[in-house]
């Protein structure tokens, strides 16, 4: 754990927030107050009181001057580097604290300004951080790796941080020296002016367009609406247009800010990997966690050559919607007509029976979460939307949802149990030093539930309906989850490398990508119209998190092959595939994430984990169209 990641606190826990923006809640509440407790986050876990919480604030500052005074002392003995570390580590844990019991409260009362101030001035201390510290990394390097091995083999309390202090020779390279490293770290806040603007642009200066439906009724056309409208089926394809073009054509008038802000973007990764000697934005991006490039390189090589099961999907949609014309804005409306509700407890309870599979002790880990102040469940005035689960480290995952009772969110509810549950083993068994599992690894334990959720479902019921809902639900999931996120990264790899060529980047260029690289995934199933190419002018992830959708489809990939394991084989081959499963869920960041994956039995350097995916696709789609074909019986 270093300094590095005290700056990415508000950057994961701001960008996770963003993962299920398409789900809008139906069960709200007129006020906070009235939803009972048990359905709301207990805060009083991380501090009983706003006074705990500032002396913890005011520690942190004081920690911060007890590491300065430690400069120019790493080298000269064990019990010196042992004092920083001790020092970063408890500045560290309680940063995490800080930050987060200010964080969700904010998320449940985002009209709260207190609470907005407060993270200001939580934002001000960590901004803080880089000038004074960036003495740290330089001087660390300037000891010997034989005395640093040295010292960790004869101080048992040094080798808890192994991990940590062997790797920075790996990439020594990169490290800047402290005038260079503060030089840097003061343009640090600038480079991220680009992505302020695009949400800015995208959120609070954002105008949306009202259009007359076929009914007669008049909507202002926000992402919510849009979303709603294009899923109902009592919509009409022609309501599906209209709304289409209404939202798309807002951010078609910005097309050329856009194209400003996303160039400003990549020249910044372009320039801060430069100054640190990588030879690309994707050397930058993927050494940290030492993931070879190949696998990047690959999983767009593989999934591009085999996206023929996609394209069968969508004729099969095209058939049974009976629409002469399919367009990518009839993708979301149901085959069927299904609109059972979930209600909270029994999805609960569904959950918890379907990971019965990784054991009892894990289903009663996660019966805990359930039940103790972890999960804040419904939708409330002020409240955030989305889902998300964060950690906070010697306290527990806290999980936010806006649960609605459909069947995407009892998939949702299952995701973010996952989430929850690999932070709550990852903490259990690993000290802080190495608990934070890297973002590599973060969506396998998310998506093996969502698998383990289709497979109870699909045994419990017998309404054709459900199921045919259910294979539509997981078919959607790998869609957007590993297809989706794998175009994305295509289209941020070609992009990045324009720029590291010198080449220019505007509008057209952009549109003109995004476009090759759809038909290239997408074929000529679904029909195009004059906004179908600027998808890339509203996609959070390519403004906020450059390189970091592969993870997606990577993560997608090693589930796949995980999942494959346990369920299938003998019992002894199923029961040691769980044990290196349960293994990777505690193992946090204790090793680079390629090789907990190995361990586990996932070997990403291959195509073999890429192809489980899209074969166990094609299956499903099979499996649907025989499905849809009994209930013309």
């Amino acid at each position: 754990m270093n300094f590095k990641q005290v700056g990415k606190v508000l950057l994961v826990a701001a960008f996770t927030t963003t993962l299920c923006l398409q789900v809008s809640a139906q069960v709200s509440y007129k006020s906070r107050e009235e939803i009972p407790e048990k359905y709301k986050w207990n805060f009083t876990d991380i501090y009983e009181n706003w006074e705990d919480w500032e002396a913890d604030f005011k520690a942190i500052e004081a920690d911060m001057q007890k590491i300065v005074s430690y400069k120019g002392t790493l080298g000269k003995s064990a019990s010196n580097l042992l004092k920083l570390m001790h020092t970063q580590e408890s500045l560290m844990k309680k940063a995490y604290k800080v930050y987060q019991f200010v964080s969700f409260q904010s998320t449940v009362d985002t009209r709260n300004m207190e609470l907005q101030a407060k993270l200001q001035q939580v934002g001000l201390l960590f901004a803080g951080f880089g000038p004074v510290t960036a003495w740290i990394s330089p001087e660390m390097i300037a000891i010997p790796e034989t005395t640093m091995k040295e010292w960790i083999a004869t101080n048992k309390d040094l080798k808890v941080y192994e991990f940590e202090l062997l790797d920075m020779y790996r990439l020594q390279k990169h490290v800047l020296n402290e005038e260079l490293g503060k030089l840097v770290s003061y343009f640090s806040q600038v480079s991220g002016n680009p992505g302020s603007v695009f949400e800015a642009l995208s959120t609070t200066d954002i105008e949306f367009q009202e259009v007359e439906l076929s009914d007669g009724s008049k909507v202002t056309v926000t992402p919510g609406v849009y979303a709603q409208i294009t899923s109902s089926n009592a919509r009409t394809q022609e309501d599906r247009k209209k709304v289409n073009e209404a939202l798309y054509d807002v951010y078609f008038r910005n097309k050329n800010t856009y194209a400003a802000i996303y160039n400003g973007i990549v020249q910044s990764e372009w320039a801060n990997a430069r100054a640190r000697n990588y030879e690309s934005c994707l050397d930058a991006s993927l050494e940290g966690n030492n993931i070879p490039k190949d696998v990047y390189v690959n999983l767009i090589k593989t999934v591009k050559e085999n996206t023929a099961p996609v394209q069968k999907y969508y004729q099969l949609r095209k058939k049974v919607l009976g629409l002469e014309k399919y367009y990518g804005f009839d993708g979301s409306i149901s085959l069927v007509d299904f609109d059972k509700k979930y209600p909270y407890d029994d999805a609960v309870k569904i959950v918890t029976e379907s990971v019965l599979p990784l054991g009892k002790e894990y289903q009663g880990k996660l019966k805990t979460a359930t039940a103790s102040g972890w999960l804040d469940v419904y939708e409330n005035p002020g409240k955030r939307s989305g889902a998300f689960s964060a950690g906070v480290y010697g306290v527990h995952p806290y999980m936010l949802l806006n649960y609605d009772e459909t069947l995407e969110y009892v998939f949702t509810l299952a995701h973010e149990l996952g989430h929850t549950m690999h932070t709550t083993l990852a903490n259990e068994t690993q000290p802080f030093t190495t608990s934070n599992y890297t973002i590599f690894v973060a969506e396998v334990a998310s998506t093996f539930n969502e698998r383990l959720l289709l497979d109870y479902m699909m045994n419990t019921t017998k309404d054709p309906n459900e199921r045919i809902a259910l294979l539509t639900q997981s078919i959607e999931g790998i869609i957007g989850t590993f297809f989706a996120q794998t175009m994305f990264a295509d289209y941020e790899y070609q992009v990045h490398t324009m720029v590291e060529k010198g080449m220019p980047i505007n509008a057209e260029i952009l549109t003109d990508t995004w476009g090759t690289i759809a038909n290239q995934y997408y074929g000529d199933v679904t029909e195009k119209t004059q906004y179908s190419n600027y998808p890339w002018t509203r996609i959070p992830h390519f403004y906020n998190s450059p390189y970091y959708v592969y993870q997606y489809a990577t993560c997608f990939a090693s589930s796949a092959k995980l999942y494959k394991d346990v369920t299938e084989g003998s019992e002894t081959e199923k029961q040691e595939a769980l044990k290196r499963y349960i293994t990777l869920l505690q193992s946090g960041g204790n090793d680079f994430p390629m090789e907990q994956l190995k361990k586990a039995g996932v070997d990403l350097s291959k195509p073999e984990a890429m192809l489980a995916v899209i074969n166990q696709l094609d299956k499903l789609v099979d499996e649907l169209a025989i499905e849809i074909e009994k209930l013309k019986k």
